[in-house]
């Protein structure tokens, strides 16, 4: 019988319930427990601070965006 795999719904298994790289998730979760929570969370996750900081550089950029604009237009008149 074929499955997908129960994590990641992605990877076809044939014997087992976990593909390759899940179960490698699975074996660091049971070694390293909070820690793994703890990393993926401090790494994958934007907090409201992360937030604030991506929504300022957008402003910036956009900022700066409509700045050169004007600059070409005025420059060609």
């Amino acid at each position: 019988m074929v499955f997908s795999c129960i994590l990641c719904e992605k990877e076809t298994c044939y014997i087992t319930n976990l593909c390759d790289k899940c179960r490698r998730v699975k074996h660091l979760i049971n070694l390293y427990d909070h820690k793994v929570y703890d990393v993926l969370e401090d790494v994958l996750v934007r907090g409201n601070k992360g937030i604030t900081n991506k929504c300022k550089k957008k402003l910036e950029q956009e900022k700066d965006d409509l700045e050169i604009q004007l600059e070409a237009t005025e420059s060609a008149k």
